[in-house]
């Protein structure tokens, strides 16, 4: 019990710093430049379509990482693979997550789904809309999220076997910082261009922080598990 609740700590730090990191972050604060601009309903309509963002998020990232997982698990040869050689695959791969957080290695692709009008069609629609918003948002990867979701989130909910838990915490925090800068914008946004200077900081020192424990854990593991055996 203790040690999935650790896991699933661990999995909503990897998603809030997914969402503050610069890439999803630049596609969090469209979403509240969609949802702030066009809700109706004052404070209540903001807070009611952000949590539904946060809802789409949850649910997208939890389909994901379901399949995914669902996928390793089921396949008995991959199941047997994992379950023999998955410490000697964590070590380096924690190594390799942990270099691109520290931008010592560069991966230069991402994916967008939905052209610009669909989503401010999305963002015009209410709280349905808003949920669906936060779905194509959230399979909008680029290198860190990609890196934090398959390299990190995935490795862990397939080494506590959960299939749906760790995915949606992960999914929960990666909309929490838009759900907080949605009511801000509620409450007049005077206080917008602060928060976002805040969170810039704090993902700053968080991402390095991270990527340091885990190269540090990567080569822990990959002198424990294959070095040494």
């Amino acid at each position: 019990m203790t040690a999935f609740l650790l896991a699933g700590l661990s999995a909503f730090w990897l998603g809030l710093l997914t969402s503050i990191s610069p890439c999803p972050m630049a596609t969090n604060l469209a979403a509240v430049s969609y949802i702030g601009g066009r809700v109706g309903g004052g404070r209540r309509g903001a807070l009611v379509s952000g949590t539904a963002y946060v809802v789409g998020r949850a649910l997208a990232y939890a389909a994901v990482g379901a399949i995914v997982v669902l996928g390793l698990l089921s396949i008995p040869a991959v199941a047997n693979f994992l379950g023999q050689y998955m410490n000697l695959i964590l070590g380096p791969l924690l190594i390799v997550v942990g270099m691109v957080l520290l931008d010592l290695i560069r991966l230069g692709f991402s994916t967008s789904l939905g052209s610009e009008g669909l989503k401010k069609r999305a963002a015009g629609g209410g709280p349905f809309g808003a949920m669906f918003l936060g779905v194509l948002f959230a399979l909008s990867f680029c290198p860190v999220s990609a890196a934090l979701f398959f390299g990190s989130l995935v490795p862990l909910a397939v080494d506590h076997g959960s299939i749906f838990a760790l995915p949606m915490v992960y999914g929960v925090a990666t909309g929490i910082p838009v759900l907080v800068l949605a009511v801000i914008i509620a409450l007049g946004g005077k206080a917008l261009g602060t928060a976002i200077d805040k969170l810039s900081a704090f993902e700053w020192w968080g991402r390095r922080i991270t990527g340091v424990v885990f190269v540090l854990v990567g080569i822990y593991y990959t002198v424990r598990f294959v070095f040494l055996g």
